[in-house]
């Protein structure tokens, strides 16, 4: 496919996370673009803003009549089911339908790219990375699947000549791409929906490794069965981050690497998981070439991205936090960075499951990490993309949790039993819906707390 002879793009759910920057991106080099999706949310608000045409409700007679068979590319999300109607009349007119990862396949194919892999990691890690590179001057677009509050965008840059990108396993995406550096931050089981067993996510992650044929340009945490430049916090590894401390809210620590130590650097986001996902990008910028004095100085100027680890409310009298969590691991990280920041607080977590055969496939470590929270408020179910199963139920996720401050609320009852809480430390986690609910929940606390 040759991008240059396609004026026009649209989305069918161009509200997705990875959907909404590949629309900037379009958008940004001159095509026009336009698409559907199911609800408003606050990126599609943005999006409309910007310029691009957004419709919610499926009706082929809203397709823009100037959408040419010859001219336009369809991009589809995996969300959306085969039903849809918008979906199906492309099809049935042969246009040109991709998916999200195969169009990312096609622009960065001729682009030095990066691609950063992983069950856990992958947004933090390449938006610290797409950040450090624009920030030296490389010429460099970072499609980031979270706003990076740096750019209040998920677009970072508008270089034509390398890229960063999230090399998403769900589904096998991440085989479309052509990495020349590439990282591993996890392999997880997740997404059991898709592959059904843990050795298949596996192999898949293997296959994605095996596209780098010079694994001194491949970058993994020391615990993966793979072949790699290890990276790693206080452990033995080529990329060793060591004499950590805290100060004013900062991680600063220290650097090993293959020729030498580095001193002092500084980085804001909370946890040592994101401390590892730092280490993951500047081993990355290093084998890339950028100096090191530029890299401490982007880590030291990296603000974070919204929904992970998000202070929403920061004061001597409360702290709020919100953060996309909605895996075990992901959870218990969480937890972490909250006990390291917050000692001796008590920490009332609120928690709404995302899908229901992720809530059947890990409910014990669900169960198991949220239980650390000194009072967990549970939430429905979120179901995205899938139809309820039988016995799957929020109500027999908290049965299984050994916390007994525990409690199922409603959407509707949220924010009053949040307000109820004396807890000074509050979290909310999940990937459904429950981000559309973050303003109105800071609101409420803060009129609370005056």
């Amino acid at each position: 496919m040759n991008l240059n002879q396609i004026h026009n793009v649209y989305f069918i759910g161009i509200g997705g996370i990875g959907m909404s920057a590949l629309a900037r991106y379009f958008k940004y080099i001159g095509k026009q673009v336009s698409g559907y999706d199911k609800t408003p949310t606050i990126l599609t608000n943005e999006l409309i803003e910007s310029g691009i045409a957004i419709h919610f409700e499926d009706d082929i007679n809203l397709i823009p009549k100037d959408y040419f068979v010859e001219n336009t590319l369809v991009i589809i999300t995996p969300a959306v089911p085969r039903t849809h109607s918008e979906w199906n009349f492309f099809l049935e007119r042969d246009y040109q339908v991709k998916k999200r990862a195969e169009v990312l396949g096609i622009i960065t194919k001729d682009t030095f790219c990066f691609a950063v892999a992983g069950t856990h990691g992958k947004t933090t890690t390449s938006s610290i990375l797409g950040h450090i590179l624009h920030e030296s001057g490389a010429d460099v677009t970072a499609f980031i699947g979270g706003i990076v509050e740096n750019y209040n965008s998920n677009l970072i840059g508008s270089g034509k000549t390398v890229t960063v990108v999230e090399a998403d396993e769900f589904d096998r995406s991440f085989l479309h791409l052509h990495p020349d550096i590439a990282c591993v931050t996890s392999m997880d089981a997740d997404h059991l929906d898709i592959y059904g067993t843990s050795d298949a996510i596996e192999e898949s992650f293997t296959e994605f490794a095996n596209k780098v044929e010079d694994k001194r340009r491949l970058f993994i945490t020391t615990d993966l069965p793979l072949s790699g430049i290890t990276v790693g916090v206080n452990e033995e590894a080529v990329y060793n981050a060591f004499n950590i401390r805290i100060e004013d809210g900062s991680y600063v620590f220290d650097v090993k690497t293959p020729t030498e130590v580095l001193k002092d650097f500084r980085f804001g986001l909370p946890g040592r998981h994101n401390l590892m996902n730092a280490l993951m990008a500047f081993a990355m910028a290093v084998n890339f070439g950028t100096p090191t004095d530029a890299i401490a100085k982007a880590l030291a100027s990296f603000q974070g991205i919204r929904r992970r680890f998000s202070y929403q409310i920061r004061s001597k009298k409360l702290v709020y936090i919100d953060d996309y969590a909605h895996h075990p691991t992901e959870i218990n990280a969480v937890h972490q960075a909250v006990r390291e920041l917050y000692p001796n607080k008590k920490v009332l977590a609120v928690f709404q499951p995302h899908l229901f055969s992720r809530t059947k496939d890990f409910a014990d470590d669900f169960a198991k990490s949220l239980s650390q929270f000194d009072e967990v408020l549970l939430m429905d179910i979120y179901p995205a993309r899938e139809l309820p199963m039988e016995g799957v139920t929020s109500d027999w996720l908290l049965s299984k949790m050994e916390n007994e401050n525990k409690k199922l609320v409603s959407k509707e009852d949220l924010i009053a039993t949040m307000l109820k809480s004396d807890a000074p430390i509050l979290v909310t986690i999940g990937a459904g819906d429950i981000g559309e609910m973050v303003g109105a929940i800071k609101k409420a606390l803060n009129e609370k707390n005056i």
